[in-house]
């Protein structure tokens, strides 16, 4: 296992080897990746089929392919600074049995699986490709004992976590607020979740697959509100840390 400054330096570096991970899973040349990743957001977004879409999880299991992992990777190769800054306050909290709901392509789970405060890492995802593509990352990195995937947090068969992890996640539910509910079944007393979210559609609808209903949103903040309380750390990020009220 890696201490802390080396699993942020080696983020840092290379997203740990995220590049040639993407080449030989892909099956992609280095001289067509670059142009892969610019046009990747806007693939993505072209993809979506705005309101003729009646589950939001059909968007993710059936119709975005490896456009996700695409979206995801240059998302965390430009925005490496920020995406380190989470990874700090994962390290800041995070240990034995952790929780990566919605993992997309593995930072935050591979980081907490080089970590020496974290026993096992229960990766979920529902969208397969990611799946498959993180414990192709997870062996090519050596850390693949200490990771299971899952679909499901039931799958999973564990009945409290220590830390939960959700970035990035819950302005793509139709539901979050119902999200953190089970969340809130998942932990005990000494649990720490991590939790981002981006209720916006963008300027421009560059976010197609974002949940903004009012309604929704405001749901969301007061089943926050009454199942858990924040806990201040000092990082300038938009995650935050949370404890459920007893």
């Amino acid at each position: 296992m890696k201490n802390n400054s080396l699993i942020l330096e080696e983020f840092l570096d290379n997203g740990f080897n995220l590049k040639s991970h993407l080449m030989e899973y892909l099956s992609i040349k280095e001289c067509d990746l670059d142009g892969f990743l610019a046009n990747a957001k806007m693939n993505l977004a072209n993809l979506h089929p705005g309101d003729a879409l009646s589950d939001v999880s059909d968007f993710y299991t059936d119709i975005v392919g490896d456009r996700h992992v695409a979206d995801l990777a240059a998302w965390h190769i430009t925005s490496k600074d920020y995406i380190a800054d989470t990874l700090k306050l994962q390290q800041r909290f995070a240990r034995d049995l952790v929780l990566d709901f919605g993992g997309g392509i593995g930072t935050h789970a591979l980081a907490n699986a080089m970590s020496e405060k974290v026993k096992h890492v229960f990766f979920v995802d529902i969208n397969e490709t990611n799946r498959h593509f993180v414990e192709y990352r997870a062996k090519e990195l050596g850390v693949e004992n200490k990771l299971s995937f899952c679909r499901t947090i039931e799958d999973a068969k564990i009945s409290k976590f220590d830390t939960i992890v959700c970035l990035d996640v819950l302005e793509h539910l139709a539901n979050p607020a119902f999200q953190i509910e089970i969340f809130n079944d998942f932990m005990d007393c000494n649990s720490i979740a991590l939790f981002n979210w981006y209720f916006y559609k963008g300027e421009k609808n560059e976010y197609p697959f974002h949940i903004d209903d009012v309604q929704v949103v405001e749901k969301f903040f007061k089943t926050l509100q009454s199942k858990f309380l924040e806990v201040f750390h000092p990082i300038l990020i938009t995650t935050r840390a949370y404890k459920k009220i007893r």
